[in-house]
């Protein structure tokens, strides 16, 4: 729920990973997060946080980039409790 309590999607895109930092097309490889990417996923966390956003689950794919960033998000914003699907 968002502050207002009314239903809120919420898409967010993976941090900075090793191929996207040398610009090569990630597809389906599953290349880890760099640092800076590690910084994004933290610095996304806390602006959802200071917006208010509290979800009731967070979904991620199995990829690495994906499930490092939603880890970055949840340990930035407090999150600890919320439940984390990957599919």
């Amino acid at each position: 729920m968002n502050a207002a309590g009314r239903g809120l999607l919420v898409l967010l895109r993976h941090g900075q990973s090793e191929w996207n930092r040398s610009h090569r097309f990630t597809g389906w490889a599953d290349p880890v997060l760099t640092a800076r990417g590690g910084r994004e996923a933290a610095a996304a966390g806390l602006a959802l946080a200071a917006a208010g956003v509290g979800p009731d689950v967070l979904v991620t794919s199995l990829l690495h980039r994906a499930t490092e960033t939603v880890e970055g998000v949840v340990a930035a914003a407090g999150w600890a409790g919320v439940a984390v699907r990957a599919t």
